[in-house]
């Protein structure tokens, strides 16, 4: 038996509508007003609702809206409204019967079939629409992620699309969750690689200034400072674009404001007084570039995220290293002697970073090699620390800091772009 939530004003002229319900051998399960028909259709979840309506307005319509969502069943609606536009409204709202100057009790039964049968048309329909649109935008998110993979790899399309259903299959998920966990595995890699960067670059800065200050290589070092201010400005763009404003919109606001001090305290030309205003400028800098990267690697969920984080941080360290020990002066170090405090914890730091990338199972033979490269150019930065304020010391030191940031580049953008990781 069909159970029926009745809706009907209480007024005198309404119609018997329980009695006539019941007399065709359906169920009343509950009577009420308009106003709480979502709430007792909720409640008592109904085969199908039947209203008396005479002038229907906007708060049946809203109602019906709110039972779609909340506890869908059939709508059946007799009015004396015979405007076009109030049927129009029907339709908008889901209402499946919409019966005009026609109550009477014999009619209840095969109005209440029809009514039915619509609803279960209308709502295959609803559902065959769905699965299409759900295909049609699976199928973007596997084009593009075919292509993430036919670039980071340099595979064709069939073997980009054999990855993605091969892991589809292992970690029996659709295809298109696959595809969009590599699609969001690119993006947080290069967000993260790219706020990375800014660490880097908050480090080269200084050091770059403090070089050309000093007279050492002075052209080559105003070059390369002139080329780092361009890349701040070109990653904080490319972030601005990317990065979704209400998550990491205040960390990257912050960044943005730190860069515009930094920016100004490098003035017009690099003199000495001023590289203790543009290092504290610039610490502020690392400090909430670090946040934002950490930020952008915790949303990302994908623990081989971290991968690119550490990798990018040896370009920061190299650089802060070269930093901190030219700014220090002093005299040379001897080999067996541990280094000052000041610039100890950065190189230990560095130190551990490489232990960590030569350990982990996420390697190629041109990852090795260039880790085994980084190591030796290393040995010959330390060696520059330890001689102290020697100008042919701080000559090795700039040359060997920029050796390691562009092999620690290649890699960050070798993880970045790596089988496991993006389909990790």
């Amino acid at each position: 038996m069909l159970k029926i939530l009745a809706v009907a004003p209480a007024q005198p002229d309404a119609p018997t509508l329980v009695t006539d319900l019941e007399s065709n051998g359906l169920q009343v399960c509950a009577r009420c007003t308009c106003a709480s028909m979502v709430r007792e259709a909720v409640r008592h979840a109904p085969d199908m609702v039947v209203v008396w309506e005479p002038h229907p307005g906007e708060e049946l319509f809203e109602a019906a809206r709110l039972l779609e969502s909340a506890a869908p069943a059939p709508v059946l609606v007799f009015t004396s409204d015979v405007r076009a536009e109030t049927m129009e409204a029907a339709i908008a709202a889901g209402i499946d019967g919409w019966v005009v100057n026609g109550y009477a009790a014999g009619r209840l039964r095969p109005l209440i079939q029809f009514t039915a049968a619509r609803h279960r048309q209308v709502r295959q329909m609803r559902e065959e629409l769905g699965d299409l649109k759900r295909r049609f935008e699976e199928r973007k998110l596997v084009d593009r992620a075919k292509g993430i993979l036919m670039s980071a790899r340099q595979i064709s399309e069939d073997e980009a699309f054999r990855l993605l259903r091969s892991a589809s299959m292992h970690a029996k998920q659709r295809i298109g969750q696959v595809s969009q966990q590599v699609i969001d595995s690119a993006h947080y890699a290069e967000a993260i690689n790219r706020s990375g960067r800014l660490r880097m670059l908050s480090q080269r800065i200084v050091k770059l200034y403090a070089l050309a200050a000093a007279g050492v290589e002075s052209a080559g070092s105003r070059a390369l400072l002139a080329d780092s201010v361009t890349q701040v400005e070109q990653s904080l763009a490319v972030l601005g674009r990317t990065l979704s404003r209400p998550t990491f919109g205040d960390l990257l606001d912050a960044v943005q404001q730190t860069w515009s001090a930094v920016h100004s305290s490098l003035g017009s030309a690099p003199v000495a007084p001023r590289v203790a205003l543009l290092d504290q400028e610039a610490e502020r800098l690392l400090d909430l570039s670090d946040r934002l990267t950490q930020a952008l690697e915790n949303a990302g969920l994908a623990p081989s995220l971290h991968v690119i984080n550490v990798s990018g941080r040896q370009r920061m360290l190299a650089q802060r290293l070269a930093k901190l020990a030219l700014l220090r002066g002093g005299p040379a170090v001897a080999a067996g002697e541990p280094l000052p405090v000041d610039l100890a914890p950065t190189a230990e730091a560095f130190e551990r970073g490489l232990a960590y990338l030569r350990e982990i199972p996420l390697s190629t033979p041109l990852i090795r090699d260039g880790l085994a490269r980084a190591e030796a150019t290393w040995r010959d930065m330390l060696a520059a620390v330890r001689a102290g304020a020697q100008q042919g010391a701080r000559v090795t030191l700039a040359a060997s800091s920029e050796s390691l940031l562009e092999l620690f580049d290649a890699l960050t953008h070798e993880y970045e772009q790596s089988m496991q990781m993006l389909m990790g």
